[in-house]
């Protein structure tokens, strides 16, 4: 197994992992702000279930959550997703390096 010197972007990735939790980091990006009990709504699980994907969305620095009187308010925070879209562009160089060559070698045989 390969340890990460990472840790933030291994959560990150983690948390990004699960299709539930990217549902509600869209349904985030949609709203600047939203109720726990708004995100829960749409979905077939429960609210303890949700309450512990936005733990782990949190861990991973992706939401931020305020309380607000009884309610408790959720919003994205994009600074860890441009953390991983500055990790991901290390290697858009490479794979596209690669692809033109696979193009050429491709083409010449033709």
């Amino acid at each position: 197994m390969v340890k990460s010197s990472e840790p933030a972007l291994d959560r990150l990735f983690a948390a990004l992992s699960d299709p539930t939790r990217r549902g509600l980091i869209a349904r985030l990006a949609e709203a600047e702000d939203a109720t726990i009990s708004d995100l829960a709504r749409p979905l077939p699980i429960s609210l303890p279930a949700v309450m512990k994907h936005l733990d782990v969305l949190d861990g991973a620095g992706l939401i931020a959550r305020r309380k607000d009187g009884r309610s408790v308010h959720v919003r994205l925070t994009p600074a860890p997703m441009e953390d991983a879209m500055a990790w991901l562009a290390r290697y858009r160089q490479f794979w596209g390096e690669s692809l033109d060559r696979l193009a050429a070698a491709i083409e010449d045989r033709a």
